[in-house]
């Protein structure tokens, strides 16, 4: 009997537990409907009520300095944010926002100290060496700022913050690769924000830069994979003679393609080189390549390509949602 009274105790308690803790996350829910609202008064209001029952939930924790964030309340955010990451089970999230509230008060020493604690507690988190390059390239310090952003790179590979950063800064660089491949591999990470219609145009730029008569710095001889490159578009330079547009990158990028994989295997293995030569053989690399430039070059003459070749370009879109781009460790080709 005594036994069964147990028994039926902890069932009892458990059942509790459970309840209490689907009641939290019905309260965080309706915290967020709040905050997508814009209803910032009422989503802290809930979230507190929620802390009251579940101290320790750091979900809760950082949705309440996120709602005072957007309540643009950034000294009571940053006096949350920062009991939240002294605690054991801060996560990177927790990091960021507090890190987000010091940026947007300009407090860069803050946010540089910060990042470079969240960089000890999480690595190989890549968003931690974005941030960090940036607070650095604000404070004019840019050959650390570059450092950081290629150790995210290297580190976090399918991090698409690094590969903004570092293509943006390639291009105003004399560099006369790394735009070109860091912009490309941004867009196919990051297909569809505000950034990716800026990287287009960068990126299709950087191909007018690149076979401009400007002054560009030779690749690293010591770096044989951007000698490689650069030597496979130089060699079909004539592709582009009548000047830089969708048509003509696409047989410019069609002929390096071939020549790339003239040998194989590789020495150098590649994933967005692989991903290239995959649509060229399904026969989709013209409307990949109207995709990635077309929008930036003339956009209604895009709009006219995809209107007279909508089945093809269809079928590379359809493609595309079906599969994520993801560059594998170890294919980190920069000098150290």
């Amino acid at each position: 009997m005594k036994r069964l009274l147990i028994l039926l105790f902890l069932i009892n308690g458990s059942y509790q537990f459970a309840a209490a803790q689907q009641d939290i996350k019905t309260q965080q829910a309706n915290a967020r409907n709040f905050m997508q609202q814009g209803d910032y008064s009422n989503a802290i209001l809930v979230l507190n009520k929620a802390l009251e029952q579940d101290p320790g939930n750091i979900e809760l924790q950082n949705d309440l300095v996120f709602s005072h964030y957007l309540m643009r309340n950034l000294p009571k955010a940053i006096e949350l944010g920062k009991k939240v990451v002294e605690q054991g089970n801060a996560d990177i999230r927790s990091f960021q926002q507090l890190g987000m509230c010091y940026e947007a008060l300009d407090e860069k020493k803050d946010a540089e100290r910060l990042y470079k604690e969240a960089l000890k507690k999480f690595p190989n988190s890549g968003v931690f060496y974005s941030e960090l390059g940036e607070v650095l390239w604000a404070k004019k310090d840019f050959p650390t700022a570059v450092q950081y952003w290629e150790r995210g790179i290297e580190i976090d590979p399918n991090y698409s913050g690094n590969y903004y950063n570092a293509a943006k800064h390639y291009y105003l660089s004399t560099d006369k690769v790394w735009a070109l491949i860091y912009g490309e591999i941004f867009v196919n990470l990051e297909s569809y924000s505000k950034r990716t219609a800026e990287i287009r145009e960068l990126l299709l730029n950087s191909y007018k830069k690149y076979f401009s008569q400007d002054k560009l710095q030779a690749p690293d001889p010591k770096n044989p994979f951007a000698t490689a490159v650069a030597a496979t578009l130089d060699k079909h330079a004539s592709s582009v003679n009548t000047g830089v547009t969708t048509e003509t990158l696409t047989m410019l990028r069609t002929r390096f393609i071939l020549s790339w994989f003239e040998k194989e295997p590789v020495a150098l293995p590649f994933r967005l080189f692989d991903y290239q030569r995959q649509l060229l053989k399904e026969g989709m690399f013209d409307a990949y390549n109207q995709w990635l430039f077309g929008p930036a070059q003339n956009l209604q003459a895009f709009q006219q390509w995809t209107s007279n070749h909508a089945a093809a370009y269809n079928q590379f879109l359809d493609y595309q949602k079906g599969r994520v781009f993801k560059v594998p460790a170890g294919q980190y080709y920069q000098s150290k």
